[in-house]
């Protein structure tokens, strides 16, 4: 994508709602707007159980078949549900699990090469382990005979395959220690130069230490309770859960959240943290 291409990734208004019988239903995502541009990565931190992965999957298209929908997602032209049939192409996925990029049975060179021919992306494998900073030996091995950091490298190369504009990333460091959580990190901030680049992590370390300029979205029961510049957030957060899952780290003295997370089934519409 040339630098002129100014693609955004936009959310509006948007509610995700999982029935699960009896006339219940999990409040998966309510009220959440966003907007991620091209040049700063963004990031979406918070507890488990935040709505994080289901931000992820309400751009991607990969929401169980049952949930319901509404609001707007948009980006490069298109629109949900429109957008969803342009998984790879616009939208690149980063799953939460490396591993599941692949098939074990065969060498990575020969998955990468099969999924460009088909996204008709323009770059080749080498070319995509370049960018991420893989070494091309790479190519001729299995899976499962990569490292997890050079697994996770591997999968956001996949992600690139179809040379899309926008890049959702899901827990991409959760199996990660420290040093590589960190370096991944910073190479979806680079990523992000000329591409939307959409992160969910639960890492705040990584992204403060990896990230400080970009921006950041803080996630509590389904909401966005707080979005602007990371290091700034970290450093002066606004919102009450922000400066009580700050001071959860271990850095910090891993002080216990004051108030419990709440059960989102059946959520009450004015439920706020510590209410």
């Amino acid at each position: 994508m040339s630098g002129a291409d100014r693609v955004t990734l936009e959310l509006k208004a948007v509610q995700v709602r999982i029935p699960i019988g009896a006339g219940r239903e999990v409040h998966a995502l309510t009220d959440v707007d966003l907007l991620a541009i091209p040049g700063k990565p963004h990031f979406v931190v918070g507890g488990s159980g935040s709505g994080k992965s289901t931000l992820c999957s309400v751009v991607s298209g990969l929401l169980p078949s049952h949930a319901r929908f509404a609001g707007t997602v948009s980006a490069a032209g298109f629109a949900v549900p429109e957008l969803w049939r342009h998984r790879g192409r616009v939208v690149g996925v980063v799953p939460q699990s490396a591993m599941t990029c692949f098939t074990p049975v065969r060498r990575l060179g020969g998955q990468l090469a099969e999924t460009v021919r088909y996204l008709g992306g323009e770059r080749g494998p080498a070319e995509l382990l370049d960018l991420v900073g893989l070494d091309p030996s790479a190519l001729t091995k299995y899976p499962l005979e990569l490292s997890g950091g050079m697994l996770q490298l591997a999968a956001i190369a996949a992600a690139l395959a179809g040379d899309p504009p926008v890049v959702v990333a899901d827990e991409p460091t959760s199996a990660l220690d420290r040093g590589r959580s960190e370096d991944v990190v910073r190479l979806l901030a680079k990523l992000a130069a000329d591409r939307v680049v959409l992160v969910a992590t639960h890492d705040l370390a990584a992204v403060r230490s990896g990230a400080p300029d970009a921006d950041l979205s803080v996630m509590f029961a389904s909401r966005i309770v707080e979005t602007g510049r990371a290091g700034d957030i970290f450093t002066a957060p606004r919102a009450d859960y922000t400066r009580d899952l700050l001071a959860a780290l271990p850095e910090n003295g891993l002080h216990p959240l004051p108030h419990p997370v709440p059960d989102l089934i059946d959520l009450p519409a004015d439920y706020r943290y510590g209410g």
